[in-house]
């Protein structure tokens, strides 16, 4: 028996055939085939075509092998997530981290009574979920009760995800269900100054996203695909990331450089000092995701050189890269062919990945302490960039992250760095709230790339 891993994105459909004692067999990768006649689905049959014949592949069209068959998807463009919550250096900045360890998209961040402008605002960021949320439990309802009633009666048609003060949820719930909106109720992500509660928050997003989300986007015509999806794609990771770091016993930092975006991960274990941080207003988030929607290497590509001379990173200014940046941002399907390509390719991956770094460990908000780094054991690439170069390049690129002392954060001391060559972390993360062991044995074949 085999297991069907399959990530679907926006661009690329990646698949990986398991074995049962989670050892890789076979791994294969289609467009993603998004478009006025065609079907998410072609994508996922292509791969499964590529790996293999005579049953060795599971159906996923067949309902009886569902289970053999774990799908995370980013296509589409992912989950784009608001958050409307009361203060903007509490319950607001809590709700934006709680999203981004979602596996989210934060398009849109608003605190404070939301106003006219503010409600259209909220709507040209074209959010596919809202997280309401506000106050403390038992603490100030009265601005999560006037959100819920501006959203009840706006034009944002996104479902809602309340987690706000648990003493005002019923009301808020009749608010937004008076016009029908489609409302999931959890915790409050910050029950009490200084502590954030995240795990209740992303467990209702990934179901919304998974409910509505996907079937809503228009990405199939039937239920099938669906029904398939368990997470979205960066959610799958951040749990194989989980997994990984339990594997090493040890803390992991995870820089996936991608064409439109530059995501890094981060588990962390706190000791000691940082094991007091919960002083801060909004606590540290150990288990986190951030993503810089202006960072990439293809549709992303002039922000990194807009974001790299502003960091004043060497070579921002160089006018071959400039050109290069150029070229590959109008035809992100250019892939480098000569040397110098390559060369410049690996440029703009390593200021992607130096700037990303920099913005995930650098203090949150004045006052807080940077994101406590130092004891990452392993610091792992992934991105199709970095999977495809040779090792030295790609260790290159990870050690200009390690070398970066003056950017505001401090680095890990002494890690090793890896990349995930076959793609399996989001596996690890498809496998692990059902299949455990599993996922650890996935998890250990990334280990050891």
């Amino acid at each position: 028996m085999t297991f069907l891993l399959v990530d679907v994105g926006s661009t690329f459909t990646k698949g990986a055939l398991l074995g049962t004692d989670g050892q890789l067999l076979a791994r294969a990768a289609a467009p993603t085939t998004v478009g006025p006649g065609r079907d998410v689905l072609d994508g996922l049959l292509e791969v499964c075509r590529a790996l293999g014949e005579g049953g060795r592949v599971p159906d996923p069209l067949d309902e009886a092998q569902r289970d053999r068959v774990l799908v995370c998807s980013s296509a589409g463009g992912g989950l784009r997530l608001a958050v409307v919550g009361y203060e903007r250096a509490v319950t607001a900045e809590a709700g934006h981290r709680v999203g981004l360890s979602a596996g989210a998209k934060v398009v849109h961040v608003a605190a404070g009574r939301l106003t006219t402008a503010g409600v259209a605002e909220l709507r040209a960021a074209r959010p596919d979920v809202i997280l309401l949320v506000g106050g403390t439990d038992g603490g100030n309802a009265e601005v999560l009760l006037a959100n819920a009633r501006r959203l009840a009666t706006s034009r944002v048609g996104a479902p809602v995800v309340v987690a706000g003060n648990v003493e005002a949820r019923d009301d808020v719930a009749a608010e937004l269900a008076r016009t029908n909106r489609r409302v999931t109720l959890a915790d409050n992500v910050l029950p009490r100054i200084g502590v954030v509660h995240p795990g209740p928050a992303r467990r209702a997003i990934r179901e919304v996203f998974l409910e509505h989300v996907i079937g809503g986007k228009g990405l199939s015509k039937g239920p099938r695909f669906g029904r398939l999806v368990r997470a979205a794609t960066p959610d799958a990771v951040l749990s194989g990331v989980e997994v990984l770091a339990e594997v090493l016993d040890g803390d992991v930092m995870v820089v996936d450089v991608g064409g439109a975006t530059t995501d890094v991960y981060s588990v962390l274990t706190p000791q000691g000092e940082d094991a007091s941080l919960r002083k801060h207003v909004v606590a540290t988030l150990w288990h986190a995701r951030t993503v810089e929607g202006d960072l990439g290497m293809r549709w992303g590509a002039p922000g990194v050189l807009e974001a790299a001379a502003a960091e004043a990173l060497p070579g921002a200014d160089d006018p071959a890269l400039a050109a290069w940046v150029g070229r590959v941002h109008t035809d992100p399907a250019t892939l480098p062919a000569a040397p110098e390509e390559q060369a410049l390719d690996l440029r703009l991956a390593t200021m992607a990945a130096t700037v990303a770094a920099r913005r995930h460990g650098r203090p949150a908000a004045p006052g807080e302490a940077p994101r406590p780094l130092k004891d990452v054991r392993l610091l792992l690439g992934s991105g199709g960039v970095l999977r495809h170069t040779a090792p030295k390049d790609s260790a290159a690129v990870l050690g200009a992250v390690l070398a970066d002392h003056g950017g505001g954060w401090r680095p890990p001391d002494g890690a090793a760095t890896a990349v995930d060559t076959a793609y399996l972390l989001f596996a690890a993360g498809l496998l692990a709230r059902e299949h455990p062991v599993l996922a650890r044995a996935v998890a250990e074949q990334v280990a050891v790339n």
